[in-house]
């Protein structure tokens, strides 16, 4: 499916560079390069496609640019029409220029993701493969770009065509057992049909066990640092990020709001939370700022329980380190260097670990409790060795739906019911239609609106 009109856009990001590209796609991508485009002949309409050209943009006869001109000719390109890169200077307003010179000869601005969307539409990914190039761009760690493009090389869409495939298999035959008498089919069907279904079941739930460890590497593992005022909180914020973030005071109550920043942990993307100290107050903001803790606390992967171990364990923090969940919570049991009142072995249970935040003491074994707690599974979920997968939320919900219809087919079977037989079928086209939704074989323009619309201009 080509699209009639030619689209171009800005391909690179703003601000100051070496080179910025504007990027042409459609059927009058080279016609419309060569208006604006001063080289020697011949002219790009007659370049060999993979070819690179230089010269110069011109805007009414004058020289906006000297750029190097890459022609790309259909189908084996990114959308699979006709596209043309233009490379000029960095900086915004020389790519602005150049964009201009395009649009007024002819193309017309992409939308958000509308490159993107023209492969999928053309056949060149399938919509997977198509939200993996936002994972990629968007991806904050080594090991979410790694995951990211094994999606993007198809291994996830492999496996759920292979699931897709198999769905549509036992669908058909169990509505040809219901068109032809007993007799002239395999005895085998029911069973060979109730067998894939509990294979493809099983490996349904193998991809929804990797949900949570997508969600973290795609919207990181959001950690709250909590506790009583004047613990060392945002001590903690400020020397796990190596950089001063939160205002540090003797005062209690100094942080009044909860305050957000992103690092990285053994490849895994944190958002780590400081929130005020949990205490009662006359104070109306310093209460707003307790309740918007605990409103954090609620979101937490993982919890930072921090508190003064230089003084007896006291019952609010006994009561506070009690309400948190023992596998999502580390007790940092801070100001050491004043002396230690409270040990591990006095939180029997809990994950603790002894730090002097000022004397920078503990920070090690701190990281490594951290990564322990929220640390994701190295070893591949599915598919070939080496491979790992990693579904997102979208994919999860269909998945979630599509494993129910094959559950209650399932039950059906086993009913050893003729009538459940035909429900049985029925009920398995409407998982292989979750199916097709996940990859793309169906779909609607409300759900690629959905999709592309978070992707970048120009990508």
């Amino acid at each position: 499916m080509h699209s009639e009109d030619t689209i171009a856009a800005i391909a690179t990001a703003p601000g100051e560079g070496s080179i910025s590209i504007v990027r042409m796609s459609g059927p009058d991508s080279l016609a419309i390069a060569s208006k604006i485009l001063r080289c020697a002949k011949p002219p790009l309409t007659e370049r060999p496609s993979n070819t690179i050209v230089h010269g110069f943009v011109l805007d009414q006869g004058r020289d906006v640019d000297e750029v190097l001109v890459l022609v790309m000719r259909a189908p084996h390109t990114y959308t699979g029409e006709d596209v043309v890169e233009l490379q000029g200077h960095g900086g915004t307003t020389s790519a602005r220029r150049i964009l201009r010179c395009a649009l007024q000869a002819g193309a017309r601005p992409a939308e958000p993701g509308e490159f993107t969307r023209r492969a999928f539409l053309n056949g060149r990914l399938d919509l997977v493969q198509a939200e993996a190039v936002l994972d990629l761009v968007r991806s904050s760690s080594d090991r979410a770009a790694e995951i990211a493009l094994q999606q993007l090389e198809g291994r996830l869409s492999q496996i759920l065509n292979s699931i897709y495939d198999n769905l549509v298999t036992v669908a058909a035959d169990l509505a040809a057992a219901m068109d032809f008498p007993e007799d002239e089919l395999h005895p085998q069907i029911g069973v060979n049909s109730t067998n894939t279904l509990k294979i493809v079941k099983k490996y349904i739930d193998r991809l929804l066990a990797t949900w949570n460890e997508g969600r973290i590497l795609r919207n990181g593992a959001m950690v709250v640092i909590s506790g009583l005022a004047n613990v060392g909180k945002s001590t903690l914020l400020n020397t796990l990020l190596e950089y001063d973030r939160a205002i540090v005071s003797p005062i209690p109550g100094t942080t009044r709001d909860f305050i957000e920043e992103n690092f990285c942990l053994h490849g895994i993307p944190i958002r780590l939370v400081d929130t005020a100290g949990l205490r009662p107050s006359d104070c109306e903001l310093e209460r707003e700022g307790v309740r918007r803790a605990r409103e954090q606390m609620l979101k937490a992967d993982l919890h930072l329980y921090v508190l003064d171990a230089s003084q007896p364990l006291s019952p609010v923090d006994a009561a506070n380190i009690a309400d948190r969940p023992r596998e999502k919570c580390v007790v940092v049991l801070n100001k050491a260097d004043l002396g230690l009142r409270v040990a591990p072995k006095d939180l029997p249970g809990h994950d603790a670990v002894v730090t002097s935040l000022l004397e920078k003491k503990g920070l090690d074994q701190l990281r490594m409790l951290m990564g322990a707690k929220i640390e994701i599974s190295e070893m591949p979920a599915l598919g070939e060795a080496g491979s790992h997968i990693a579904i997102s939320e979208r994919h999860r919900s269909l998945l979630l739906k599509a494993a129910s219809e094959v559950e209650a087919a399932l039950a059906m079977l086993n009913s050893g019911k003729e009538e459940d037989q035909f429900l049985a079928s029925e009920t398995i086209r409407t998982a292989v239609e979750y199916l097709a939704l996940i990859i793309g074989r169906v779909y609607h323009d409300s759900l690629l609106d959905e999709i592309f619309s978070r992707f970048c201009i120009g990508k």
